[in-house]
């Protein structure tokens, strides 16, 4: 696409993305070691130019781009990196002044694919460094990790970390058959390391991780759940139960790709398992939208789980919200899904979960609101916000509720929330005949503590 073609498609992506209702985006920024955003320290990613390391014409920055217009729609921006895949198949071409080539060192080779050695700490190093450089640089809302970790396993191909293994494993306080202790060791000090570094350079900055849907069959581990399915742990090296009862991360997105009743890894199963152990961290389901709406049955048939799933959902006080795979297919309406959420599970809109772990101080009530009638009946309000010398105390978006007249102030109910702002001002609707609306505001820091209601304004 040119410039002005991918900022339209992302625009249109958006719009779509606010009629369901979304409120957060994951954009992936470093699918490859390359980077959707301009940088110095990794090449253009060739899904912006269709070539590694050619930056797009004219010269625009789609992170920056992404920010903007998530923010305006008030709607948070995660960014997204993989952290160690470079290559998906041997076909594809590094550019030439790749990290590949001047450090061979620190890359191994899996079947087709490039992946940067976990075991070998300036990969480690490396990665922090392009995070931070994002964090630095960006105002994200978060770092966002998924499923990919050391890679899936080949059949009949071990991964090649031998030498690592061998140079680093009594430095790491690993034994001789140790290695898959060392290997966990090595990314649950990449994700340590990196909460602490991302909480240094931004403290409101959350790290959230989205790891395939089971963390150990109970057939290997009794404290596991009852599937039968590849696991994180054994697998994919990654301990994240232990992430989460460390406070690594700050949300986990475990990905229920199952159906309801899949004999192998049940999504009823899995979503009591993952909210009972959790530790009372924020926890979001990963919902994969074609397995949810639409399953080819052995009769030819159709369901749809998506009634179903929602009330799992909604009736578990442990898990506090969705995250729905993959946006591109969210846009495209499957099963009718964006009627069903924008209808019905989606319809208000939603302040976001607090992480009072990081922050529990709201930011000072907005003061000063202000009415203005204009001409097609619309009210334009206005309010002062109140400053602050802390970032974490400021104000980072506002929002706005009506209720009738006669009705009490209730800031728990969603059903009056007109609109999540980023700006001092709001444009209301009309209201409907003879109808006497208040109005009443409240300001929300980055960690989503909301403050007490600003006086409240009768509108005649």
């Amino acid at each position: 696409m040119t410039t002005p073609e991918m900022q339209q498609h992302f625009c249109n992506l958006l719009d779509t993305f606010a009629i369901a209702g979304i409120n957060v985006v994951v954009f992936q920024v470093r699918p490859q070691a390359d980077a959707f955003y301009l940088s110095e320290i990794e090449p253009w990613s060739r899904f912006i130019t269709g070539i590694q390391g050619q930056a797009p014409e004219p010269v625009w920055d789609p992170l920056e781009f992404l920010i903007e217009e998530c923010h305006q729609r008030g709607m948070e921006l995660h960014a997204w990196f993989n952290p160690y895949r470079v290559k998906v198949t041997d076909t594809e071409e590094l550019c030439h002044d790749h990290l590949y080539y001047a450090k061979p060192y620190l890359f191994l080779p899996y079947g087709r694919q490039i992946f940067f050695d976990p075991g070998h700490p300036e990969s480690r190093e490396h990665t922090l460094r392009v995070i931070a450089d994002v964090v630095t640089r960006y105002d994200i809302d978060a770092v966002h990790f998924d499923d990919y970790f050391y890679p899936y396993k080949l059949q009949y191909e071990e991964f090649p970390d031998e030498e690592s293994f061998m140079n680093y494993h009594k430095i790491d306080g690993f034994g001789r058959f140790e290695k898959n202790n060392w290997r966990r060791n090595n990314v649950n000090i990449l994700i340590r390391d990196l909460n602490i570094t991302i909480k240094e350079i931004k403290p409101w900055v959350k790290f959230g991780v989205s790891p395939f849907g089971v963390w150990r069959n109970k057939a290997t581990d009794p404290t596991g759940s009852e599937t039968r399915a590849l696991s994180n742990y054994d697998e994919l090296y990654a301990d994240i139960k232990l992430w989460v009862e460390n406070g690594w991360i700050d949300y986990n997105v475990p990905q229920l790709y199952w159906t309801i009743g899949n004999p192998a890894a049940d999504y009823e199963i899995l979503i009591k398992w993952w909210s009972e152990n959790n530790f009372g961290q924020q926890l979001y389901i990963g919902q994969d939208i074609g397995r949810t709406v639409n399953i080819k049955k052995d009769d030819g048939t159709v369901e749809n789980q998506l009634y179903r799933k929602m009330q799992m959902v909604r009736e578990n006080p442990n898990v506090h919200g969705n995250i729905w795979w993959s946006g591109y297919n969210l846009s495209r309406n499957p099963g009718g899904i964006i009627d069903s959420l924008s209808i019905d599970y989606q319809r208000y809109p939603s302040l976001l979960p607090l992480y009072k772990h990081i922050d529990s101080i709201p930011p000072a009530p907005v003061k000063n609101l202000k009415a203005k009638k204009l001409k097609d009946g619309s009210v334009g309000l206005s309010w002062t916000v109140q400053p602050a010398k802390d970032e974490m105390d400021k104000a980072a978006y506002f929002c706005v509720y009506r209720f009738e007249a006669n009705e009490k102030i209730d800031l728990e109910d969603a059903t009056k929330i007109l609109k999540i702002a980023r700006n001092n001002y709001y444009i209301a609707p009309a209201p409907e005949g003879k109808q006497r609306y208040k109005y009443v505001v409240t300001a929300i820091d980055r960690l989503h503590n909301e403050s007490a209601p600003g006086k409240e304004l009768l509108v005649k």
